[in-house]
């Protein structure tokens, strides 16, 4: 038994483009498919949460268990990728104490907050890390494992730590490996 969806049960999910060569495990959920985009070669592992306006492009893998939460929007580039266990939230609740938190409670006793969660060409997401909303992830980075994303990374840099601090430089002979690929 394949534990992928054929691409005939792709195309029932009601996602709003999708490329060729996509690999969805039949554990993963999502809500709200009429909002999102897959490009070409995208592999999303076992229970995995999608949710939200969020775009993927091409060559990029989302591990196991991790949880994408839209409701702002999430846009993830060409050949990037999430390791197991990483959440990213565009929205957040107001936790001051001013205001009640839940999705079942009416908006006016919210107040839900966030912006669109930018991942950038060519970078990775860390094992068990935590990306919060309005971010720019720029191009190349590398979030170590269990790492806090709270500000913008700065392109080809390797970040760790709770808040996520650079700790230095990142190659991009990964380039050189582009023309490969033509």
């Amino acid at each position: 038994m394949n534990s992928f969806y054929t691409k005939e049960e792709i195309e029932k999910l009601g996602f709003k483009s999708i490329g060729k060569n996509v690999l969805i495990s039949k554990n993963a959920s999502f809500y709200g498919t009429h909002n999102m985009s897959l490009g070409s070669n995208v592999r999303i592992d076992d229970f995995c949460i999608l949710s939200g306006k969020i775009t993927i492009g091409s060559n990029v893998h989302i591990s196991a268990y991790c949880a994408l939460y839209g409701s702002f929007g999430i846009d993830m580039e060409d050949y990037t990728g999430i390791s197991p266990r990483c959440t990213i939230f565009s929205a957040s609740d107001d936790f001051s104490g001013n205001f009640l938190i839940g999705p079942m409670l009416p908006k006016d006793k919210t107040n839900v907050q966030g912006g669109k969660v930018y991942i950038k060409r060519f970078s990775q997401i860390g094992a068990s890390s935590v990306v919060l909303p309005s971010v720019v992830i720029n191009e190349g980075v590398a979030v170590g494992a269990m790492s806090l994303v709270n500000s913008d990374l700065e392109e080809w840099g390797i970040y760790v730590g709770v808040p996520a601090k650079r700790i230095k430089n990142r190659s991009r002979d990964m380039l050189m490996l582009m023309n490969d690929e033509k």
